[in-house]
């Protein structure tokens, strides 16, 4: 049986998760432009070790795949400023 104390916290915990989506970007994370380009950022860092790494210039694919994904990243967790 449900009481007002259980749906009052359902309710704050149900406004905390909202509050923490918002923060990450939740909606950032959903669009098709930061999914592109996570997704893009992911098929690069495989294929360059799905090749192996054989030269100074396969690090620095790997290097930039990596730097591209971490932006992408970067960008949804950051904490926003209200």
């Amino acid at each position: 049986m449900l009481t007002d104390d259980t749906l009052a916290m359902s309710d704050d915990t149900r406004v905390a998760s909202e509050s923490w989506l918002r923060r990450i970007g939740f909606k950032k994370v959903l669009s098709v432009e930061w999914l592109g380009q996570t997704i893009a950022s992911v098929c690069w860092i495989c294929s360059v070790l799905a090749y192996a790494i054989q030269s100074p210039g396969d690090w620095l694919q790997l290097c930039a795949a990596s730097a591209w994904l971490l932006a992408n990243l970067a960008a949804v967790i950051k904490p926003k400023m209200d």
